[in-house]
């Protein structure tokens, strides 16, 4: 399992499993593009690099999920698939993706939140939790 989505009151909570810490990060994508696009594909027809640091994984993790939400609102680039490498706390990432102009009825996500965020590393490999404001 990729990620799952979990109860939450008003916003929407998920969790993204990797056996690395870059395959976590590009759960977490892959967990927002599920959400925005209510489940369906998203095709693959644009490419867009993307570098984000952070103070620390936390960190790392809420600047990653904001650069993915400003290239939706400010580009209309609805990323599909991403491809991350992290040294540090810098994460560089190749997105896949598709202009979401082309897609009805996306559900919008109004940005990341510190609330119940995690990255940690466990026995099976690394998780992260987030949630975020719809």
């Amino acid at each position: 399992m990729q990620f799952e989505f979990l109860e939450h009151t008003a916003d929407v909570k998920f969790r993204c499993y990797g056996k690395t810490l870059a395959e976590v990060f590009e759960n977490v994508s892959r967990a927002l593009s599920h959400h925005t696009n209510r489940g369906e594909a998203v095709k693959t027809t644009q490419t867009k690099e993307l570098s984000v640091e952070g103070t620390d994984h936390q960190n790392l993790l809420y600047n990653f999920i904001d650069e993915i939400l400003y290239l939706l609102d400010a580009e209309n680039f609805l990323v599909a698939e991403a491809s991350v490498s992290i040294e540090g706390n810098n994460l560089k990432a190749t997105l896949k993706g598709d202009d979401s102009k082309g897609y009805d009825n996306l559900d919008h996500i109004k940005a990341a939140t510190y609330a119940e965020m995690y990255v940690k590393q466990t026995s099976k490999g690394w998780e992260a939790q987030a949630v975020v404001d719809v």
